[in-house]
């Protein structure tokens, strides 16, 4: 299985954990998501200084800045592996 396959299938097996991680682990995922499936974070930062989730979500996707998109997707993919041996 090719690392996009893999990949795929990391996010589709994401959604049926046994338990749901931390936020930390699912804000981990959800930026090693967008920088595995859209690369580098372009976008503008939120508007409304108080819409915390989303300042949360953008940082963590903008810290990833320069990884590629392959080691993202790697780092996705164990990450959701790790999840499901743990649980």
């Amino acid at each position: 299985m090719d690392l996009k396959a893999q990949f795929e299938q990391a996010v589709t097996d994401s959604k049926t954990l046994s338990e749901k991680p931390s936020n930390d682990i699912l804000l981990q995922l959800y930026a090693l998501y967008k920088q595995g499936s859209i690369g580098d974070n372009d976008t503008e930062p939120p508007s409304n200084p108080f819409d915390f989730v989303a300042k949360a979500k953008h940082e963590a996707w903008a810290a990833l800045k320069g990884k590629t998109q392959e080691s993202a997707m790697q780092d996705y993919v164990a990450l959701v592996k790790e999840l499901q041996q743990s649980h």
